[in-house]
């Protein structure tokens, strides 16, 4: 087949394009699971056994796949020929990740002990500065399997009612009950698990009173209280299941005047989002009852911050700086932190444009919730929608064993450590990709030819863990082909997670993205695998796709 791109109104460039064939690695697969060119039923369950590690896999589970191929067209009686074998392989019921939202995760453990879904500011349209302040945000977050709503309250220009906004900023006001009527509709459409409110609070007592009384009575039953059983030890998920909870503790006066002021602090610790002991004389008791989570101080600066008290549990706030700081000298110190009690970060207050940063800092020392501008696109948040993946999408994953349990000797953790020993070699082997000319119009990526793409392969994880390569440009070409493999040695691979982007290459500009995909390694399942591409918001592609082998090696 061949392509034509009018270069001016004399001159026509054209290139034959090859279509979607399978490698030969594929074809000889085949000829060793099928006779006289035709797989059976029972050779095809021997493949997916032996191949693609589907221990589980029994006649009907083949006769689904061959349902599933005979619902396209791309059946025979006798058997699949190889181009039906191929098209299986890259079709969507042979996804790296389990196909059911099962959540198979022990949910029974205290909440300190799973990553939340999290989102910040998650009323924001856009910019921290000068965007609007509506609920389509929280609706589309929840809808997404967000478990962690913040909402900033303020008093309005008369100091009459609580509405929500950024405060000291030119962002628009929303009606309080507008974004409270946003959570309670929305917060179970994908998962029965608890949705935490995170309320920063800049109201006086009068208003707390008013806000108890509209968020009793939006919420009701579903509305969880906190009972004197889990003053040192946070109640389950599972316990939890189609609750909200309140998470917040007012910040004194002095707060408000230090942030009107301009805290020099703000870099390390976002003075809007510091977190003082509670005052008897001056917090409304309705709005205190209210509290499930209740957030922490941070009195001692970075010496004590990580002082928990044994008899009662806590959430922490501190931002992305913050962190990073700690992180360097006082990491296994984060972990034991976050055994017991909840540590959310926040991004630091020069992120304007509602960036993100790197959640795997947070999450390698066990931050549970690792707050995040959902409005935003990027690397960073395409790994968060990727670590979310996990467990049935439900918005909560179980933290695993390395930084809930110690060392033989005591020793909590250390994800900076140069000592770690390989645990697992993984193996990435990219054969090609289809589905772009579907997807984009002919000359979306270049004017004058065919594109010219290349994959990025990559784990992001613990420090010695992220490693990343770069395929061969295959130029002029819909239908790549690379045939490359990457491996891995993997000390943590509980935590890491495995990046794949697609860009065109271009010589005088900017490469143009072609598609990404973030997995978690603890669900990527062996063997020959179709991995959907998606768009930069997140959303997955029609078409566009790689046919990827996966194997791990334990060591």
């Amino acid at each position: 087949m061949k392509v034509t791109f009018k270069v001016c109104f004399c001159c026509v460039r054209s290139f034959k394009v090859k279509s979607s064939e399978p490698p030969q690695e594929i074809k000889t697969l085949f000829d060793n699971y099928s006779q006289n060119g035709r797989m059976s039923v029972d050779e095809m369950l021997r493949f997916v056994i032996q191949v693609q590690g589907e221990t589980h896999a029994d006649s009907n589970y083949v006769k689904d796949i061959l349902n599933m191929l005979k619902h396209h067209g791309d059946f025979h009686p006798r058997g699949l020929h190889l181009e039906e074998f191929y098209r299986y392989l890259l079709s969507d019921f042979n996804s790296p990740l389990p196909l059911s939202s099962e959540v198979w995760q022990d949910m029974t453990q205290p909440l300190s002990h799973y990553f939340l879904y999290t989102g910040h500011n998650s009323y924001l349209t856009g910019n921290q500065l000068n965007s609007r302040s509506r609920t389509e945000p929280i609706v589309k977050a929840l809808r997404r399997g967000v478990r962690v709503i913040e909402l900033d309250l303020w008093p309005n220009s008369s100091g009459t009612e609580a509405e929500v906004r950024h405060g000291g900023t030119l962002t628009s006001t929303e009606d309080l009950q507008k974004c409270l009527n946003a959570v309670k509709e929305n917060a179970f459409e994908v998962s029965d698990y608890p949705v935490v409110l995170t309320l920063e609070d800049h109201l006086p007592p009068d208003l707390q009173k008013k806000v108890a009384k509209m968020v009793n009575k939006t919420f009701g039953g579903t509305l969880f209280r906190c009972r004197d059983e889990y003053t040192k030890c946070f109640p389950s998920p599972e316990a939890l299941k189609n609750k909200i909870l309140i998470s917040t503790k007012p910040p004194k006066e002095y707060l408000q005047t230090q942030i009107s002021q301009g805290a020099t602090t703000s870099e390390s610790v976002n003075a809007e989002e510091l977190i003082q002991d509670e005052d008897e004389k001056t917090v409304a008791v309705e709005y205190r009852d209210l509290i499930s989570i209740h957030a922490g101080n941070r009195k001692g600066g970075l010496k004590n911050c990580l002082n928990g008290d044994p008899n009662r549990v806590i959430r922490l706030s501190m931002s992305e700086q913050w962190l990073e700081t700690l992180a360097k000298t006082r990491g296994p110190d984060i972990v034991k932190f976050t055994q017991k009690n909840i540590l959310r970060i926040f991004p630091k207050t020069t992120r304007f444009d509602s960036s993100n940063y790197d959640p795997l800092v947070g999450w390698i020392h066990g931050a549970q919730m690792v707050a995040f501008n959902m409005q935003n696109h990027g690397k960073y948040l395409w790994m968060m929608q990727g670590m979310f993946k996990a467990n049935g999408g439900c918005g909560y994953v179980k933290k695993p064993d390395v930084l809930l349990s110690n060392s033989p000797r005591g020793e909590h953790f250390d994800p900076c450590s140069q000592d770690l020993q390989i645990k697992t070699i993984l193996k990435v082997k990219i054969y090609n990709g289809e589905g772009w000319n579907m997807d984009f119009s002919q000359d979306h990526f270049d004017r004058y030819s065919p594109p010219d793409f290349y994959a990025k392969v990559g784990i992001a994880g613990i420090p010695l863990d992220t490693k990343s390569y770069r395929t061969e440009t295959d130029t002029d070409e819909w239908f790549p082909v690379w045939d490359e493999e990457f491996e891995f040695p993997l000390r943590v691979p509980e935590l890491a997670l495995l990046c794949i982007t697609v860009k065109d290459h271009d010589k005088n500009t900017l490469n143009d993205f072609a598609g990404q995909t973030c997995l978690p390694l603890s669900e990527i399942k062996p063997g020959i695998r179709a991995v959907r591409l998606h768009d930069r918001v997140g959303d997955v592609f029609k078409h566009a796709r790689l046919l990827v082998r996966f194997v791990l090696e334990p060591r």
